[in-house]
């Protein structure tokens, strides 16, 4: 059966062989900002609820913001942060996954094939979840930018608005941790700090 992993891959250390190591920067910027940034926004968001109203749409617009220069970033930004690196097919993916089960994953500098389908899940999730608050919020306080749109619908609207939102936020938060699950496996897996790569912006490459 094909392999459909990128070349971009490293496998883990063969200690039959020599090999050195050095720091390289996979992660610019702007894709470390932008993902602390996201952590910090969602997290006010759903620990805060609706007990500081105002706090909670303000982190949700911010959320929203964060998706959508990701968007752009997905597509012009540097290599790594590129959808085009990390989006695999889900052959690929569960093929990874498969990898990951019997301990031979290979490893990736950027995103693995199972990490970048998280990521477009979360995108997708994050935003469901933003907008579907952006219509609640239009719908039973009469504010935001639909506000007028969302103004003189059946009341029985708003109750289906807000569960919708609610179910969005708790599928995030399912997301959330299995994207924290992953990746503390992989980082054990492949002996590195993916938490800290993502601070830094560095990770090791391998050469022979």
């Amino acid at each position: 059966m094909p392999n459909d992993y990128p070349t971009d891959t490293t496998t883990l250390p063969n200690h039959s062989e020599p090999k050195t190591s050095e720091r390289i920067r996979v992660w610019d910027p702007l894709v470390r900002v932008f993902h602390w940034s996201l952590v910090a926004g969602f997290a006010t968001a759903f620990i805060v609820e609706d007990d500081l109203l105002g706090v909670h749409v303000w982190a949700g617009y911010l959320v929203l913001a964060l998706v959508a220069v990701r968007l752009v970033w997905g597509l012009i930004g540097t290599r790594h942060a590129r959808f085009s690196d990390f989006v695999r097919s889900p052959g690929a993916v569960l093929a990874y996954l498969r990898d990951v089960v019997s301990l031979r994953a290979p490893r990736y500098l950027g995103h693995n094939p199972a990490g970048g389908a998280m990521i477009l899940l979360l995108l997708i999730s994050v935003a469901a979840t933003g907008i579907s608050g952006l219509v609640l919020y239009g719908a039973e306080e009469f504010a935001g930018p639909l506000a007028d749109v969302m103004r003189g619908l059946p009341a029985f609207w708003g109750d289906a608005l807000e569960e919708a939102h609610e179910v969005f936020a708790y599928f995030t938060l399912g997301l959330i941790l299995i994207h924290v699950a992953g990746v503390l496996v992989s980082s054990l897996l492949h002996h590195e700090n993916l938490i800290g790569a993502m601070i830094s912006g560095y990770k090791r490459q391998e050469r022979e």
